[in-house]
């Protein structure tokens, strides 16, 4: 196979034939014959339980990060949105955008993360599409996942079942991927030691709701991050809910990056941390099961859901005593990751 993405190999032919062959069918397994729809075995789902659908698009520079890539966060971010309402994971779907004259390594290096990534939950990759475009068209390589999981009986988690009295957790430091992806790009001269975060957030699920069985909504904060995510479920629920700086973790070199150029971690996106919101009779077990789950150990209680208030939806009791509304941002703090 020649080194770089061409036209052809998005025309149908012999060359997309040999790419589907040679970069997908040998990694993912796919049934045969390669028709044009995934037949799945569907059985009787229990009575109550419900399907849960997601997609996705994901672009990122550098496509390959500390922590990460964008195949790994493309299969994270869907499985993650799944995870996040309540759904066991049944299948992905994968489409793959490329530009002509993209490095054949760079596209095998991203197939395989997707593949490693999916093993690893486990899900299947069950169906996909490639798409060539030509130079200029767009960058690089882009990605659009879409996941497919059931939700079990009983199990109902919403965005606006926040109620006053309920606690806020979040699974972990929060800002080091979008922290991570700024540093990788060099576009500021910035030399930092962050790795993204980027991973799946199912354990974390699992172990929350084993725990707090009357868990209210659990979320990713992935663009906006952490005040962002928080302000929506308390938009949603007519809510206001009080963070507390000193108990938001923070790595020290995140925050450090982030003085340098100007940007609020709370707002920096994450792509492997649960935020959960649990009534407070629940709060203390649920944060047991998370430090206990793989990449919970730093989880954390980090605020309290209150009454709607005259000052919004999301206050933050600050580190030096004051008190101050948060609201999503205008415009973008940082240039765009994923």
């Amino acid at each position: 196979m020649d080194g770089t993405i061409r036209l052809d190999h998005g025309e149908g032919g012999a060359a997309t034939q040999r790419l589907v062959r040679e970069l997908f069918a040998d990694r993912f397994r796919p049934s045969k014959p390669l028709d044009d729809a995934a037949l799945l075995e569907a059985g009787r789902l229990d009575p109550g339980a419900r399907l849960a659908l997601t997609t996705d698009s994901f672009v990122v520079r550098p496509l390959f990060f500390p922590g990460g890539d964008i195949g790994k966060l493309a299969v994270v971010g869907t499985v993650n949105d799944l995870a996040v309402s309540g759904a066991e994971p049944l299948a992905l779907t994968a489409g793959l955008g490329l530009v002509v004259g993209v490095p054949v390594a760079d596209r095998e290096r991203v197939v395989e993360s997707w593949a490693a990534a999916a093993d690893a939950v486990p899900v299947r990759f069950v169906a996909g599409d490639t798409t060539v475009v030509g130079r200029g068209e767009a960058d690089r390589l882009f990605v659009n996942t879409t996941g497919l999981g059931v939700v079990p009986a009983g199990r109902n988690l919403r965005s606006d079942a926040v109620r006053p009295g309920d606690r806020v957790l979040v699974s972990g430091p929060v800002g080091d991927h979008g922290t991570a992806v700024l540093a990788a790009r060099g576009d500021l001269g910035i030399a930092s030691s962050v790795r993204s975060d980027c991973a799946c957030v199912l354990p974390l699920v699992r172990a929350v709701l084993a725990a707090a069985p009357h868990a209210r909504c659990l979320r990713d904060p992935t663009r906006g991050g952490l005040a962002t995510t928080v302000h929506e479920l308390a938009e949603s629920s007519g809510a206001t809910v009080v963070l507390e700086e000193r108990a938001i973790p923070v790595r020290p070199e995140v925050r450090h990056t982030c003085d340098l150029v100007g940007m609020d971690p709370l707002y920096v996106a994450c792509e492997g941390r649960l935020i959960a919101v649990v009534p407070a009779a629940e709060a203390d077990a649920a944060l047991r099961a998370l430090r206990g789950a793989p990449d919970g150990a730093g989880a954390a209680i980090i605020g309290t859901a209150e009454p709607l208030g005259r000052f919004g939806h999301l206050l933050l009791h600050t580190a030096i005593g004051g008190t101050r509304p948060m609201v999503p941002l205008e415009g973008a703090q940082l240039p765009r990751i994923c």
